[in-house]
């Protein structure tokens, strides 16, 4: 008898996890080009699933998490100015009761560097939130390596 209970509750379990699925409705990608013999542009695109969308980096307060990037400190380059994106659409949301700025589909977000030697690697995360008609998923940060030749 213990053994078809614990047989019933293996097979329950397996089932159930069969059904559960981690959302991950964002897939990052990478790259860089050199603009000069000194200088590059980093390039980081998120390519968001049909009917979710990616927050802009200018949320205002009191909104959904925004889209931030963090670089830390490099002995290999320098930051040239604040990292870029293309126009957002911007609604109304009742979810936060306020104008928002999101992506759909894909977005590329640019960041210039000034180089220190012929190559660099560009680390840094970038944070962001995600939500469809239905629900918002928890903030998660991604950590990225961008090798600049």
């Amino acid at each position: 008898m213990k053994k078809n209970i614990f047989l019933f509750c293996a097979v329950c379990l397996t089932s159930l996890s069969a059904y559960s699925q981690i959302l991950k409705p964002v897939t990052w990608s990478y790259a860089a080009k050199k603009t000069g013999p000194n200088t590059a542009t980093v390039f980081i695109k998120a390519t968001v699933d049909q009917g979710w969308h990616l927050y802009s980096q200018f949320v205002k307060d009191g909104g959904p998490v925004k889209t931030t990037f963090t670089f830390p400190a490099s002995a290999a380059y320098t930051l040239v100015g604040k990292t870029t994106e293309p126009k957002a659409i911007t609604k109304f949301e009742s979810t936060f009761k306020m104008d928002v700025s999101y992506f759909e589909k894909s977005v590329v977000f640019q960041q210039k560097v000034m180089l220190k030697g012929k190559t660099a690697t560009v680390k840094g995360s970038v944070e962001f939130m995600v939500c469809d008609d239905k629900q918002c998923l928890p903030p998660e940060q991604v950590d990225f390596s961008i090798p600049v030749k």
